[in-house]
C-alpha cells in the first residue's frame, strides 16, 4: 500500500499578459515535475494571465484569454496524469474572482476563489477581485462552452472545498489566506486534509525573511521544486495530540471532491522521503545583491534593449547601482556554467552575437554597461577618479565628459533673453540664482545621458540602444532631495527602494566579496552632489548639510511616516521618548517640523518618480505605493501649532520621565 507522495512547487517568471509565453513556462514546470515523479503541481498566483495585469482585469479580454490557455493546457498530453493546479481570474455569476483551478485528465476537479485579499503596500485586490466569503460552501458553476468542448462537463464545483483522493486528502490556500489570523488550513487539517498548498504572489521586500532569491525574477534550473513526504509520518504525529483529536471530532466538514486517482505509488518502499529544508537567510546586503539584480537582468532580457547606461558619479549612489549591475553579470555567467541554456539563449540576444559564451563577468559587464562620468567646473578630481575606478575594476565602458559647454549655452540663452546673469551663492548670488545653477547642470546631465543611451552604441558600430539607470536612494527621494528630471530621471532605478544605510552595507559587501578595492574610496568620501563652486578645489558642498538632516534620522522619519502611520503631530509624540536621551522636547519639534516642511514642499517630485525596484515598505513610490497628495499646506499650521502646544508643557514641567507623552 502506497503512503508516499511526491508533489511540486513552482515558482515562474511570468509576465502581466504574455499569455504565450506564460503557457510555455507553465507547460514547461509540468514536464519538470512529472520528470521528477510528482503527482501534483503547484503553480503561483494568477499564473496563467500574470499577477501584475493591475486594470486589465477589469478587461473581458483578459477573462477571455486566460481561458482559452486554460483550454490549451486541459488538451495538452503533458497535462495528463498530474494533478495540476492553475491561477487565473474566473468571472463566476457576474463577479470577477481570484481562483485555483484544478484539474486532471481533462476534467476540472474544482475551481476554488480567494477567501483573503491582500489590499496593502502594493497590493490593491480588492479593486478587482472580490473574495469568496462562503466557507466551506460551494455551487455549481458553469464552464464556457470553448471549456465544455474540452472537459466534456456542464458544471464544476465553484468555491470552499477539498480534494479525496484514493490515498490523501488536499487542501488550498491563495497567498494572503496564510497570514489571516484563522487560516483555512487549521481547520483544514482538523478536517483531515494532509497535504496543504499555498499559491503564493507575493514579492521580495528586505528583512522579510524569505529565501525567495530564487523565485524572483530570473528563469532558474530551480523553477520547479518537489517533495516527497511519508502519509504516515503526519497521520502518527497527529493521533498522538489528544487536544487535537478532540477539536477534530468537532469541525464542521469540508465539502470534499472525489478524485479517483493516487498520489502515491503501491510500491514505493525504498522511495526516500525529502529532507526538511534548511532555511535561508540572507543578510541585507546579501539580499541587495541578488533580488535587485534578478531584476535588473529580467527587465533588460524582456525589454530588448542591448544594455544599460550609467551616469557613474563617483558617489556612494550610482557606485551601488553598478555593483548591481555587476552582480547581475556575475549571476548570469554562472548561471551560464551552470547549463542554464535560456540565460544563455538571452545574453547573446543582447549582446547580438550568437557564438557569445559570457564566462568573465567583467568582461559581460563590458559589453552591457556604459558608465559616464559628467563633469563640470564644480567636479573634484577625486570623485573622477574614483568613477574611473570602480569601472575598471567592474570592467564597463567608460566615458568622461565635461558638461561646462552645454551648461554655459543654456545659461547664456537666459541671460541674451534678460539681460540679467544669476550667479552662485558663492559669488554673491542669492539663494534663488544658486539653486536655479544647480538644476541647470542636473538636467543637462539627464539630458546628455538619454543622448549617449540612445546613440553611443551607434557610434561604436554596435546595434541596439541602453536602458537609463537612475540611482537615487529611498531616503533623497522621501525629502525630495533631488533635482526633478534630473538624473534620478531614468528607465529604472535599481536602488529607489533602498535606503542609504543599506547601500553603505551593500556597498562594502561588494567590496569583500567581489574584490573591488575602489569602493573603499567611495565609502569613506562625504556624499555630495559637487553642484555649487569647490573651495581651493575642494568640495565645499554636502548631502546631509544641504538636506539639514542625516541619512539616519531619515530612514527613521520614513519608517514612521509609512509604516507607523504617523502624521506631524503623532512623529513628534514618538520621537521625542525615543530621542529623549539626546534631544530636547524642543530640538525634537524643530527636527519634525524641518522634516516635514519640506516633505510637503517636494511631494511633488514624487509623481514622476522612476520606476523603482521596490525594496522598502516606507517607499514613498507615489505611482505604485504611497498614495498621498503631491501638493499640501507645507507650513502644516494645525499640526505644528499641536507640536508647539506640546512643547510649551513639556518644558513648564522641566526635564522628567517623557513615556506620558502621547
Amino acid at each position: 500500500m502506497g503512503r508516499k507522495v511526491t508533489v511540486a512547487a513552482c515558482a515562474l517568471n511570468q509576465w502581466a499578459l504574455d499569455f504565450q509565453g506564460n503557457l510555455q513556462r507553465i507547460l514547461k514546470s509540468i514536464e519538470i515535475a512529472k520528470r521528477k515523479g510528482a503527482r501534483y503541481r503547484l503553480g503561483p498566483e494568477l499564473e496563467i494571465c500574470g499577477y501584475g495585469c493591475w486594470d486589465h482585469y477589469y478587461e473581458s479580454d483578459t477573462l477571455l484569454h486566460s481561458l482559452q490557455v486554460l483550454a490549451a493546457l486541459l488538451e495538452s498530453p503533458v497535462t495528463q496524469d498530474i494533478i495540476c493546479d492553475v491561477g487565473m481570474p474566473v468571472l463566476h455569476r457576474n463577479v470577477r474572482y481570484n481562483c485555483r483551478v484544478i484539474f486532471l485528465n481533462r476534467r476540472i476537479l474544482l475551481i476554488r476563489p480567494k477567501m483573503a485579499l491582500a489590499n496593502e503596500g502594493n497590493y490593491r485586490e480588492l479593486r478587482w477581485f472580490t473574495l469568496w466569503s462562503r466557507s466551506r460552501q460551494t455551487e455549481e458553476y458553469f464552464l464556457p462552452r470553448m471549456i465544455q468542448d474540452v472537459t466534456k462537463q456542464e458544471t464544476v464545483p465553484f468555491g470552499d472545498a477539498v480534494l479525496a483522493t484514493r490515498d490523501t486528502c488536499i487542501g488550498s490556500e491563495i497567498c494572503e489566506e496564510l497570514w489571516t489570523p484563522h487560516s483555512p488550513h487549521v481547520d483544514m487539517g482538523l478536517d483531515g486534509v494532509e497535504i496543504f498548498t499555498n499559491a503564493s504572489g507575493s514579492h521580495h521586500v528586505l528583512r522579510k525573511a524569505h529565501a525567495r532569491v530564487d523565485l524572483v525574477t530570473m528563469a532558474t534550473t530551480k523553477e520547479v521544486l518537489t517533495a516527497t513526504l511519508d502519509l504516515e509520518d503526519v497521520r502518527s504525529y497527529r493521533a498522538e495530540i489528544s487536544s487535537r483529536n478532540l477539536a477534530a471530532s468537532r469541525v464542521s466538514p469540508y465539502p470534499r471532491v472525489k478524485v479517483d486517482f493516487a498520489l502515491s505509488c503501491r510500491e514505493d518502499l525504498l522511495e526516500p522521503p525529502s529532507e526538511p529544508v534548511e532555511w535561508m537567510y540572507h543578510s541585507p546586503a546579501e539580499e541587495i545583491s541578488l533580488g535587485p539584480a534578478c531584476w535588473l537582468w529580467d527587465f533588460l532580457r524582456r525589454s530588448r534593449q542591448a544594455g544599460f547606461f550609467l551616469p557613474l558619479s563617483g558617489g556612494v549612489d550610482s557606485a551601488a547601482t553598478a555593483c548591481l549591475v555587476y552582480s547581475m553579470c556575475r549571476q548570469v555567467c554562472e548561471a551560464v556554467r551552470n547549463g542554464n541554456q535560456e540565460v544563455l539563449a538571452d545574453v547573446r540576444a543582447i549582446v547580438d552575437q550568437l557564438s557569445y559564451t559570457p564566462q568573465d563577468p567583467r568582461d559581460l559587464c563590458g559589453r552591457l554597461l556604459t558608465t559616464c562620468y559628467m563633469a563640470s567646473e564644480n567636479s573634484s578630481q577625486e570623485t573622477c577618479d574614483r568613477a574611473k575606478e570602480l569601472a575598471q575594476q567592474i570592467g564597463s565602458h567608460h566615458i568622461g565628459l565635461n558638461i561646462d559647454p552645454a551648461v554655459t549655452a543654456v545659461v547664456g540663452i537666459f541671460s541674451l533673453v534678460t539681460g540679467k546673469r544669476p550667479l552662485f551663492a558663492a559669488h554673491g548670488g542669492s539663494s534663488r540664482e544658486n539653486l536655479a545653477l544647480q538644476n541647470v547642470q542636473a538636467r543637462l546631465r539627464m539630458v546628455l545621458a538619454y543622448l549617449f543611451a540612445q546613440l553611443s552604441l551607434w557610434a561604436r558600430g554596435a546595434r541596439g540602444g541602453l536602458l537609463v539607470l537612475g540611482s537615487a536612494n529611498v531616503d533623497e527621494s522621501l525629502l525630495g532631495y533631488l533635482t526633478k528630471y534630473d538624473c534620478s530621471s531614468a528607465d529604472i532605478n535599481p536602488i529607489g527602494g533602498i535606503s542609504k544605510t543599506d547601500l553603505k552595507a551593500f556597498v562594502h559587501f561588494c567590496m569583500e566579496h567581489f574584490q573591488l578595492p575602489a569602493l573603499q574610496r567611495i565609502l569613506a568620501a562625504p556624499a555630495t552632489a559637487e553642484l555649487e563652486p569647490l573651495t581651493d578645489g575642494q568640495v565645499s558642498q554636502t548631502d546631509e548639510e544641504d538636506m539639514g538632516m542625516t541619512y539616519a534620522e531619515l530612514s527613521v522619519y520614513g519608517r514612521l511616516r509609512k509604516i507607523a502611520k504617523a502624521g506631524p503631530y503623532s512623529m513628534f509624540c514618538k520621537l521625542v521618548n525615543m530621542w529623549k536621551d539626546v534631544c530636547s522636547p524642543r530640538q525634537v519639534a524643530d527636527k519634525v517640523r524641518q522634516f516635514f516642511s519640506k516633505y510637503a514642499m517636494n511631494r511633488h517630485k514624487m509623481t514622476t518618480l522612476t520606476p523603482a525596484y521596490h525594496a522598502e515598505s516606507y517607499s514613498p513610490d507615489d505611482n505604485r505605493f504611497d498614495l498621498r497628495p503631491f501638493l499640501y499646506n507645507s507650513s502644516w499650521p494645525w499640526q505644528f501649532r499641536c507640536i508647539e502646544d506640546q512643547v510649551h508643557q513639556l518644558e513648564s514641567r522641566g526635564p522628567q520621565d517623557l513615556d506620558g507623552v502621547d
